[in-house]
């Protein structure tokens, strides 16, 4: 059985984002995001929003929409 690739389950879950909740990163923002993911679900979905172009601090229920999925992704 061959180790599955950390940057697969980044890539699987960029993907969800773009398609359930229209978060559509341009490719070197989702490159960049696959080669360095921030180590927290926090931390990741700050990342993904400001590569947005948007402000975490002013969309908070979108951000815990985004965030749960980033955390049940991170966990398994």
């Amino acid at each position: 059985m061959t180790p599955r690739d950390p940057k697969d389950g980044i890539q699987e879950l960029l993907h969800e984002l773009c398609v359930d909740l229209g978060f559509c990163l341009p490719p070197h923002e989702q490159q960049r995001l696959r080669e360095a993911p921030p180590a927290d679900a926090d931390s990741f979905t700050d990342a993904v929003f400001i590569a947005e172009g948007m402000n975490p601090d002013r969309h908070t229920r979108l951000w815990h929409q985004v965030r749960e999925r980033i955390d049940r992704h991170l966990r398994g």
